[in-house]
């Protein structure tokens, strides 16, 4: 045992030696000299014969270096060995999880668009800058359900010449007696019901206007819609926020409304990369379709952009610089370079430009090397943001509904929606430790998954009714799951 106390302490004093020498080199000489890179020998034993029964039963003394008291950084720094990152490494931030994505999204967008005041057919698709009150109550006076007889009192009444149609103004009538009527027409003052025409009968001995229905003698206000049954002026009608659909503006035109105050609709330029792309014909000489540049635009229509520009852009450095920067859209959407390969210029553009990335990489799939980015302000100092999409079909729809939706929505100044969550009718295979995004279509009892559903794919999403947002590991038949529509024509 003395002898094996005698090895530990000769194999510290190697240490401390070693130790000292790499001080004085640290002081002279350069950090990447060659001779720094190579790492420490293991100190050499004394050679002090050890008896052979002795070494099994004592471990090998490899705890060596906590022994050694760490020197002080400051006094004499030590040259680190920090290994060089792989390509793919050094552009891959640290991979969010998908909702958090969302939110980063959300909140990257900052405020919504400036207020604009558009006439009712270019309002469509916008969102409401504010409530949208009723200037008028709605039906505006009493107005005739059904055709038929406007009747006063109970009946039988005395049938007057003339009829009472939509949009005239009717005299009023006195008790007893009885005008015919059309649909939507104004109710006589005076009158207390409508009685319809299948129901009612002139007799022919006397001329009087009988009710056959069997209802209340004195009409009870049937078939009448009362003034203000929908709504009274100053009602709020929808909040802020709602978007503009056909059947809004109905309504705004029946609420009084000419024009309407909505955010304006975020500007969008469409950048497709890839010198691999053609715009017509079939694939060819190692050449595919552009298939993101028809998908895209109508999806971020759908969402509440303004898609003013799509263009080919080549794998160049220089063009896609020249592209970013004479871009005067609110947001650029580009498709592929967002990964790390030979020619995906896309991370090293933004970092030129003094471009600062949001998102860089999510917790999705397919899709997850995805980013979002603020680019330098436009030269009237508005902001601008840059969406970068993967180059694969199902990829890029991915990195749509995750980044470009919700910032499109937010400048739009549309309200959140809410999630729209059914059953799984059969199991949604899921990703060890992402989020997945998954094909789904409606059936009798929620919703399954489709095949082609691969990053490259768009078979499965041409018949989707859906993406089905997939927890990491998947979801069992019969549980819950939230859907994300595929948007329609």
């Amino acid at each position: 045992m003395y002898q094996m106390r005698q090895w530990i302490a000769a194999a510290e004093a190697e240490l401390d030696r070693e130790l000292a020498l790499e001080r004085l080199l640290g002081l002279t000489a350069a950090p990447a000299a060659a001779p720094a890179a190579a790492p420490r020998p293991a100190p050499v034993p004394p050679a002090v014969p050890t008896p052979m029964p002795v070494a099994p039963a004592v471990p090998t003394p490899t705890p060596v270096a906590p022994a050694v008291p760490t020197p002080a950084p400051l006094a004499v720094p030590v040259p680190t060995l920090v290994p060089l990152p792989e390509p793919a490494a050094a552009h891959a931030g640290h991979a969010v999880a998908w909702e958090q994505a969302r939110a980063r999204a959300r909140d990257g967008a900052g405020q919504p668009l400036p207020v604009v005041t558009r006439d009712l057919d270019a309002a469509l698709g916008h969102a409401l800058a504010g409530p949208l009150t009723a200037l008028t109550d709605l039906p505006p006076f009493d107005t005739s359900a059904m055709d038929g007889w406007a009747v006063a009192g109970p009946g039988p009444w005395r049938a007057g010449d003339g009829r009472v149609l939509a949009g005239g103004q009717p005299e009023p009538l006195r008790d007893g007696t009885a005008v015919a009527i059309a649909t939507g027409a104004r109710l006589p003052a005076g009158a207390s019901a409508v009685l319809r025409r299948e129901h009612g009968e002139i007799a022919a001995d006397d001329g009087m206007l009988r009710d056959r229905s069997g209802g209340p003698g004195d009409g009870g206000r049937r078939d009448v819609r009362a003034q203000g049954q929908e709504c009274r002026a100053g009602e709020v009608l929808l909040p802020a926020g709602a978007v503009v659909t056909p059947a809004v503006l109905g309504l705004a035109a029946a609420a009084g409304y000419d024009r309407l105050a909505v955010h304006r609709r975020p500007r969008v330029e469409l950048l497709v990369l890839g010198d691999e792309l053609l715009e017509s014909g079939p694939p060819r000489d190692g050449r595919v379709r552009d298939a993101l540049g028809p998908l895209l635009r109508p999806w971020l229509t759908r969402h509440g952009a303004d898609v003013a520009d799509r263009r080919l852009v080549a794998d160049d450095a220089g063009r896609l610089r020249d592209a970013l920067r004479g871009s005067t859209a609110d947001v650029v959407v580009t498709t592929g370079s967002t990964a790390a390969g030979p020619v995906d210029h896309l991370h090293t553009v933004l970092a030129e430009s003094g471009a600062r990335l949001l998102v860089d990489s999510v917790a999705v799939r397919p899709g997850h090397p995805m980013l979002l980015a603020e680019l330098t302000p436009s030269p009237e100092g508005r902001p601008r943001l840059l969406v970068g999409l993967p180059g694969n079909p199902l990829a890029a729809v991915a990195g749509t509904v995750t980044l470009a939706v919700p910032l499109l929505r937010r400048l739009g100044g549309h309200a959140d929606p809410e999630p729209y969550r059914t059953t799984a009718a059969a199991a949604l295979p899921g990703h060890p430790h992402d989020t997945r995004l998954l094909p789904v279509r409606r059936v009798a009892h929620g919703v399954a998954p489709l095949p082609f559903d691969g990053p490259a794919m768009l078979r499965g999403l041409a018949v989707a009714d859906g993406l089905a947002v997939v927890p990491p590991g998947g979801v069992p038949a019969g549980a819950d799951v939230e859907v994300m529509e595929a948007p329609g024509p």
